[in-house]
């Protein structure tokens, strides 16, 4: 090697060195921000699930080895599963009608899927208790078109809490299954009905597989926000509709057992991560919420 690619060759690795440098130092705010705000509080978080007064595992025995602490957790699962599925069901046809309206008329569908981002989950709450009380809009209206003689019980059971998640995770179900929708080649559809393939086939062969990316991210999305929600279920569910988070606020508010309410936040984690590596495999959640 020559002199002069020596020096090319160094100049080079300087150049490296310094872009190296400078993306640190552009990443360093970022960085010390999520160490002080989210690293540090979670690791103590960590370790106070381990100073229990019975051992370090005493928390987390307590809590996989009661009855109830496993219903609450079954029941927290079942509800976020069944959340999913209907706002996966309710959101994909929505997300197809953005794809058709333009104009005037997408501006207002789109203003209506993103309200709810704008306005805060506890008035949304407390707006549905007031539509669903036994003398509310709802019940009053089903009464007037004949559907019932006396007023339904639509609080402070599975219903309502499932009514009010549902209205608040849609937008989030929405927006993935919009996005992939759009990065569809239309000329595959033109295509397939080029050559004599039915709506249905269409649909079902071509026009659903390169969607589900989209599905399975906007469920990934609405899943995980539903195994933490609590002010939904607190206030439109009943006795029997206590979730992993109302568990963990009654360990810290009433009972004060902090290492309970860590190891229960801690088994929480764990799933959201489990949730995310098995996702993450099939998916990749970033780019299926870009719309290019």
């Amino acid at each position: 090697m020559t002199r002069v690619e020596t020096t090319h060759a160094w100049r080079g690795h300087d150049q490296r060195l310094g872009r190296a440098a400078m993306t640190f130092l552009l990443f360093l705010p970022a960085l010390i921000f999520l160490a002080v705000w989210f690293v540090w509080p979670l690791g103590q978080l960590i370790l106070l699930s381990f100073q229990g007064e019975d051992g370090a595992f005493a928390a987390y025995q307590e809590i996989l080895t009661s009855e109830v602490f496993r219903i609450v957790f079954f029941n927290t699962l079942k509800l976020a599963v069944l959340v999913t599925i209907i706002c996966t069901i309710l959101a994909y046809p929505a997300a197809w009608l953005l794809t058709r309206v333009k104009g005037f008329w997408f501006s207002i569908a789109l203003y209506c899927i993103l309200v709810p981002f704008w306005i805060s989950i506890l008035v949304r709450t407390f707006s549905w208790m007031l539509l669903l009380e036994r003398s509310g809009p709802v019940n009053n209206f089903l009464i007037t078109l004949g559907v019932t003689d006396q007023p339904l019980k639509l609080l402070f059971n599975d219903l309502g809490v499932y009514i009010g998640m549902v209205h608040v995770l849609l937008p989030y179900a929405v927006l993935p299954i919009y996005s992939s929708m759009l990065k569809i080649d239309q000329r595959l559809l033109l295509a397939s009905d080029s050559l004599g393939a039915s709506g249905r086939t269409t649909f079902f062969k071509i026009f659903l597989p390169l969607t589900l990316p989209g599905v399975t991210a906007g469920a990934t999305f609405v899943f995980l926000l539903a195994l933490g929600f609590y002010i939904t279920p607190a206030l439109l569910g009943g006795p029997h509709n206590l979730t992993a988070a109302m568990l963990i606020d009654s360990f810290v508010n009433e009972r004060l057992v902090w290492p309970l309410a860590a190891a229960a936040s801690v088994i929480l984690l764990v799933i959201v991560l489990v949730v995310l590596a098995v996702t993450s495999r099939f998916v990749s959640l970033g780019s299926s919420v870009v719309v290019k």
